[in-house]
């Protein structure tokens, strides 16, 4: 099965007041996702605009890669085919509570 899809992304930015601001639209044609990211010019440190904008549109993307994430597994939940649920890195399992040789 071969399928083609083109999927277009708009990144606008703003700066106020030392704060840049972004916004990253998704627009897949059948619906849109929007992500946002901000980032603060220290007041000790020189203003160099670029350098805002990279934080926040990156901060923004990162927040519309998840959104489209969680939809991705929303949608496989839906068919019946949904990821195993993240992993805690550190800590007891979450069954160990259950099992007698933990203690309780």
């Amino acid at each position: 099965m071969t399928h083609n899809a083109e999927w277009k992304v708009g990144v606008s930015l703003t700066e106020e007041g030392g704060t840049t601001r972004a916004r990253a639209v998704l627009d897949t044609g059948a619906g849109q996702l929007v992500g946002r990211g901000s980032a603060r010019c220290n007041p000790g440190d020189a203003e160099v605009a670029s350098i805002g904008d990279e934080l926040a549109a990156s901060r923004a993307m990162r927040d519309l890669a998840g959104q489209l994430s969680r939809a991705a597994d929303r949608d496989l939940a839906a068919m019946g085919v949904a990821p195993d649920p993240p992993r805690t890195a550190y800590g007891w399992p979450q069954d160990a509570q259950s099992r007698p040789d933990m203690g309780h």
